[in-house]
C-alpha cells in the first residue's frame, strides 16, 4: 500500500464546488417535477468533488481488499517452477510404484515419472516426446517397484528457530512482548545452518510450517519453508509462495494472492499472563481492535467507491502495521494454526471464530479433540484440520487425556487429521513414524500417509503443489526403501524442486513382505474404551489366569544363559501350542506332544500366528516416578541434589537419594508400557536433562515391574538399589559448575574413605559392588571419564562396572570404550544433536551406513536400549525393531532381544535365575518387533499367573 494512503490528507474539493452547493439549493423545490429532477441530476454532477491525482491507487487498493488468495489460471501449465534452479538436470524415475495422493490417497500408479524444470512433468506413462526433449540432460533411476510418494510435509515445525544444537543465541522461537502479538514472524528469527535441517531431508521431509512459539496467545506470523539448501543461503530464498506484502513486496499485477499464515495459542502456556480468562479477554479485545480497523477500512473505501472525496479529506486510509495481520485474518487471508489442548480451549475457540467470523486452519497438539468433534464441527467456515502426535501424551495436564486412537476416532467423526513433529519436540526426520503408529493403531492407511502429505498441504493452502504427484505440480517426492507405513521406511532419494538431495545415500534393502502396507491389529475394544472413559480407560488387566492353553503360536523365545533364543520356531503356527500351569511354561510346540490334562481347566488364547518372547526392560526415564512432568503434586517431588554448586561435597555433607523412596505405580505411561510388553523398567531421577545446567547427582535407582499394583506387591521390586547416577553436562546457561569442577568431585568421591552415606555408595561404586551409570553426551568428556576410571581403578586395585548413558558420541570412542569395559545406555535410539555435547552424531541411514547401535555392537561393547521420556517407554519394541532394520540384516532378532532383556540386567547386575523368573509377553499376529501385533497376555512365573489383557 501507498504511504500517501496512510498520512497524506487527501484534498478533493474546490471552493468553486462548494459555492455552487450552496446558490442552488433553495432553486429545486419552485421547478416542475421532470425539471427538478433534471436539475437534481445535473446538480449531483456539478457537486461530486473532483478526483484526487490518486483516486486510482485508493480504488485499487479497495478492491483489493475483499480479495481472497488463489491459485493463478494457468499455474498448472507452468513449464518452469518459480524455484527452478537453472542447470538442475531432468530426472526419470522407472518402473516406481507411485502414492499419488489422489482419490482420498487411495490412487496408485505403477510406473514411471518425469522431472524436469523443478516440476512433475508427467507420470504413468512417460510420451516419447518428453524424453527426446530431455535426452542428453537427464539422470534416470530404475525404482524397482519402490514406493514413491509426494515429500513430506510438517504443519507444525520450528527448524531453524530452536536450532540444533540448542544454543542459548539460537532461542528465537518466541516473544516476551505480552499475549497479543500478531505482528512477530518466524521468517526474522529462522536459521538457515540447523543442523535438522538436513537430518529432516533425511527422514523425507520436504517442507515445513515453521510457526513462533506457544507462549503468546497470538504468536506472530508462520511461514512455509522449502529445506533445500540455496545458492543465497538466505531465509527468504527457502520460502515457498510467501505472501506479496512481505515487507510491503508489491506483486505483479493480475496475480493473485498467496496465502498468510499464524500461529495462536491457548491453554497452559498462556497461564504466564494470567488465567485462562485472562487469555481469552486477550484473544477478544485483539480482534475487536482488528475488527474496528477492518470496519472502518471498508467505510472509507465505500466513501471513496461513491466519489464522496470530500467525506474522507484530510483523513488517512485506516492501517495499523501492529494489527494489519489480524485484519488479515478477519477477511479470510491466513491460514491460522492454533495450538490448544483442552475442551475447554476448544469450545472457546469455536465461540471466537463465530464471534469474528474468520476460519481456523489446523488446531495443533489437541489432545482432547476426539472427544469433542461436534465443537470442531460448530468452528465458523469449515472444521478445521487437527494436527497431532502419535503417541506422545501426559507430559503436562492438558495432555494427560491424550489418545494413541485419537487419529481413528476424529477421521470416524469426519475431522481431517495431520501428523506432525513439533520439532524438536520430536524430530521431524522420523514423521513418517508418527504416521506409521497412527496406523497401527487403526487409522486408514490412505488417511495416514495422507496425513503428512496432502492433508498438511490443504490445510496450508498449497495444495495446488505440494502434497500430490500431479503434472505440474512441484518435484518434490521421496523414493522409499519399503512402504513409507513400514516401521523404519527411510528415503533411497529425496527431491525438492527436481534437485536430489541425498549425496551417495546408504540404502539397505529390505524383503518384498515390508513393501505391502502393514496389518492394523484390533483395537476396536479399545477404541470403545476410549471413548466410554473419555480419554482414560482403565489399563489393568482384564482377568487373570494360572492355566492358559496358547494356540497358533509361530514361535517361543526365552533367556538362556546370556542370550534370548527360541525355545521353538514352527514350520506352522496353526500346529503349534504353548501351554501354562500354575503361571510357569508347562509345555510348548507341537499340538500332539501338548496333550492337557483332562483335570486341569485352561483358558484359551488364540494368538493367530503370534509368538511369545522375553518381557522387555526400559531405563534413562523415570517411569513410575511422576505421573505428569510438570505437575509437581503428581511426581515424587523436586531432586535433592547435595552436589548443587559443587565445591561444598567436597567437604563431607552429601547425602543419598533412593528412588524407590519415590516409587509410585500404576502410572498411566507404566502401565501402557506393561500392555505392550516391557515388563520392568529401571528408573532414577534423571537430573541430567535439558535445563538441569550442571546437576550431577540423580540418586540410585530402583528396578520394578511396571504392572505392580504397589511396591509391596508380590515381584514388585526387582532390585531395590540398582544403579549410581550421576550426570557430566557442560552448562548451556552459564550458572552451573564447570565440567572440570564435576570430574573433579567425581574423582574425590571415587577415591577419598566414606565418611557419610552419599560417601558410601560411591565407595561401593569404586569398588565395583555397585554400577555407576554416568550420563554425559561429549567424546571428550567421555575420555577424561575413561582416563579417570583407569586411575580409580589403579588406586583401589578393583574393576569398576560402568555404563554411559546417553552417549550420544560414544561411537567416536568405541575402541576405547571398549578396551576399558564400559558399557553403553542409549536412552535416544535414532541420535539427534540436542545440544553442543551431542553434535558429533552418527546419523545412520540414509547418511551414514552404520547406526550408533551397530557401531557400537561391532566393538563388542554391551548395549542397552532405553528411553528418554516416560510416554516414549510404551515404544520400546518397535525402537528395537528399527535397529534391526537400520542394520540391513546384521543384527539377528536374538541379539536385538537382547539390548532390551540381557544387556539391561548386565548394566545394572540384575540377576534374574537364568531366567526362569522372567515375564514372558504374548504377541497375537507376530513377533515382538512387529508393527502388526498386539500384546494379549502377559506371563508371569514368579506370581505364578497369566494376566490376561
Amino acid at each position: 500500500m501507498s504511504e500517501k494512503l496512510f498520512g497524506t490528507p487527501l484534498d478533493v474539493q474546490d471552493s468553486w464546488t462548494r459555492k455552487v452547493q450552496r446558490r442552488s439549493s433553495w432553486i429545486l423545490p419552485f421547478l416542475p417535477l421532470p425539471a427538478a429532477l433534471l436539475a437534481y441530476a445535473l446538480l449531483s454532477v456539478i457537486q461530486r468533488p473532483p478526483a484526487p491525482a490518486n483516486a486510482s491507487e485508493i480504488l485499487s487498493i479497495c478492491d483489493s481488499l475483499h480479495e481472497i488468495p488463489g491459485v493463478p489460471k494457468d499455474f498448472h501449465s507452468r513449464t518452469v517452477s518459480d524455484r527452478f534452479v537453472e542447470g538442475t538436470k531432468a530426472t526419470f524415475i522407472r518402473n516406481a510404484t507411485i502414492w499419488t495422493g489422489g482419490r482420498d490417497g487411495t490412487e496408485l500408479v505403477y510406473g514411471d515419472v518425469l522431472l524436469d524444470g523443478g516440476i512433475v512433468k508427467a507420470l504413468g506413462y512417460i510420451p516419447d516426446g518428453l524424453l527426446k526433449g530431455v535426452k542428453g540432460r537427464v539422470n534416470t533411476i530404475n525404482a524397482y517397484g519402490s514406493w514413491v510418494t509426494p515429500g513430506l510435509i510438517d504443519l507444525h515445525s520450528h527448524v531453524g528457530m530452536l536450532s540444533a544444537p540448542l544454543l542459548k543465541g539460537a532461542f528465537d522461537v518466541g516473544s516476551r512482548n505480552g499475549p497479543m502479538v500478531p505482528w512477530m514472524r518466524s521468517l526474522d528469527g529462522f536459521n538457515t545452518r540447523d543442523d535438522a535441517r538436513v537430518l529432516a531431508i533425511a527422514g523425507g521431509v520436504t517442507t515445513g510450517l515453521v510457526l513462533p512459539g506457544s507462549g503468546n496467545a497470538v504468536g506472530g506470523q508462520a511461514f512455509p519453508f522449502k529445506f533445500r539448501k540455496t545458492q543465497e543461503r538466505s531465509p527468504s530464498s527457502m520460502l515457498i509462495e510467501p505472501p506479496f506484502n512481505l515487507n510491503d513486496t508489491a506483486r505483479e499485477p493480475g496475480t493473485p494472492l498467496r496465502w498468510r499464515h499464524m500461529k495462536h495459542a491457548t491453554g497452559e502456556n498462556q497461564l504466564r499472563y494470567g488465567t485462562r480468562m485472562d487469555s481469552t479477554w486477550a484473544f477478544r479485545e485483539g480482534y475487536e481492535e482488528a475488527r474496528k480497523i477492518k470496519v472502518a477500512q471498508d467505510e472509507y473505501c465505500a466513501k471513496a467507491k461513491a466519489g464522496l472525496w470530500n467525506d474522507i479529506k484530510g483523513i488517512p486510509f485506516p492501517y495499523s502495521l501492529h494489527w494489519e495481520a489480524l485484519v488479515d485474518v478477519l477477511r479470510g487471508r491466513v491460514k491460522v494454526n492454533c495450538h490448544t489442548y483442552e475442551a475447554v480451549d476448544i469450545d472457546f475457540l469455536a465461540r471466537l471464530t463465530n464471534e469474528f467470523k474468520f476460519p481456523l486452519a489446523a488446531l495443533h497438539h489437541s489432545h482432547e479433540a476426539y472427544l469433542v468433534p461436534d465443537v470442531i464441527k460448530k468452528m465458523w467456515g469449515k472444521p478445521p484440520a487437527v494436527a497431532i502426535f502419535a503417541t506422545n501424551a501426559r507430559y503436562k495436564r492438558e495432555a494427560y487425556r491424550g489418545s494413541e486412537f485419537a487419529p481413528r476416532i476424529l477421521a470416524d467423526n469426519g475431522i481431517k487429521v495431520v501428523m506432525k513433529s513439533d520439532h524438536p519436540v520430536l524430530d521431524s526426520r522420523y514423521l513418517a513414524y508418527e504416521a506409521q503408529q497412527a496406523h497401527y493403531y487403526s487409522l486408514p492407511s490412505n488417511l495416514a500417509l495422507s496425513s503428512i502429505t496432502t492433508t498438511p498441504a490443504i490445510a496450508a493452502g498449497l495444495d495446488h503443489r505440494i502434497g500430490y504427484i500431479r503434472e505440474g505440480y512441484d518435484a518434490d517426492l521421496v523414493i522409499w526403501d519399503s512402504n513409507p507405513l513400514v516401521l523404519g521406511a527411510t528415503p533411497k532419494q529425496v527431491f525438492i524442486d527436481g534437485i536430489p538431495q541425498l549425496e551417495n545415500p546408504y540404502v539397505n534393502e529390505k524383503p518384498d513382505w515390508l513393501q505391502k502396507v502393514p496389518r492394523t491389529p484390533d483395537f476396536e475394544d479399545e477404541i470403545k474404551a476410549t471413548l466410554e472413559y473419555e480419554g482414560l480407560p482403565p489399563l489393568t488387566t482384564k482377568a487373570k489366569s494360572k492355566n492358559v492353553l496358547f494356540l497358533n503360536v509361530q514361535s517361543l523365545w526365552t533367556r538362556q544363559g546370556d542370550s534370548i533364543q527360541p525355545s521353538f520356531q514352527a514350520e506352522s503356527a496353526n500346529s503349534s501350542v504353548v501351554i501354562v500351569t500354575d503361571g510357569k511354561l508347562s509345555c510348548f510346540g507341537d499340538k500332539g506332544s501338548c496333550a492337557t490334562a483332562s483335570r486341569v481347566s485352561y483358558d484359551v488364547v488364540d494368538l493367530k500366528g503370534g509368538s511369545i518372547s522375553t518381557g522387555l526392560t526400559t531405563s534413562g526415564a523415570p517411569v513410575g516416578l511422576q505421573e505428569i512432568p510438570s505437575e509437581a503434586s503428581t511426581n515424587d517431588g523436586a531432586l535433592y541434589d547435595p552436589f548443587v554448586g559443587v565445591p561444598p561435597v567436597l567437604g563431607d555433607d552429601g547425602t543419598s537419594i533412593f528412588a524407590s523412596d519415590g516409587l509410585q505405580l500404576q502410572g498411566r505411561d507404566a502401565l501402557l508400557a506393561y500392555r505392550s510388553g516391557v515388563t520392568s523398567s529401571v528408573s532414577a531421577w534423571s537430573a541430567g536433562s535439558l535445563f538441569s545446567d550442571g546437576v550431577m547427582f540423580d540418586g540410585i535407582s530402583v528396578a520394578f515391574r511396571t504392572g505392580a499394583a504397589h511396591s509391596l506387591d508380590k515381584g514388585a521390586i526387582i532390585k531395590s538399589k540398582a544403579a549410581l547416577h550421576i550426570s557430566i553436562s557442560r552448562s548451556m546457561f552459564g550458572s552451573g559448575p564447570s565440567v572440570s569442577t564435576q570430574i573433579a568431585t567425581l574423582r574425590r568421591l571415587l577415591l577419598r574413605s566414606p565418611s557419610d552415606d552419599a560417601g558410601n555408595w560411591f565407595h561401593k561404586a569404586a569398588l565395583g559392588e555397585i554400577p555407576l551409570v554416568i550420563s554425559v553426551g561429549s567424546a571428550d568428556l567421555m575420555a577424561n571419564l575413561i582416563r579417570l576410571k583407569k586411575e580409580v581403578e589403579s588406586e583401589t586395585g578393583s574393576t569398576m562396572k560402568w555404563t554411559f548413558a546417553r552417549a550420544s558420541e560414544a561411537h567416536l570412542l568405541a575402541n576405547e570404550i571398549a578396551s576399558s569395559g564400559i558399557s553403553i545406555l542409549l536412552t535416544r535410539p535414532r541420535l539427534f544433536p540436542t545440544q553442543w555435547d551431542d553434535k558429533r552424531i552418527i546419523p545412520g541411514p540414509p547418511l551414514s551406513a552404520d547406526s550408533a547401535i551397530s557401531t557400537l555392537l561391532k566393538h563388542n561393547i554391551t548395549v542397552g536400549l532405553g528411553t528418554g521420556e516416560n510416554w516414549e517407554a510404551r515404544n520400546v519394541r518397535f525402537d528395537l525393531a528399527w535397529a534391526a532394520l537400520d542394520s540391513g540384516g546384521e543384527l539377528s532378532l536374538p541379539e536385538v532381544l537382547k539390548l532390551a532383556t540381557v544387556n539391561m540386567d548386565h548394566i545394572f547386575d540384575i540377576e534374574r535365575g537364568d531366567g526362569h523368573l522372567d515375564d514372558l509377553v504374548a504377541f497375537e499376529g507376530g513377533t515382538a518387533l512387529d508393527l502388526e501385533s498386539k500384546v494379549v497376555a502377559i506371563i508371569s512365573p514368579e506370581r505364578e499367573v497369566v494376566e490376561l489383557l
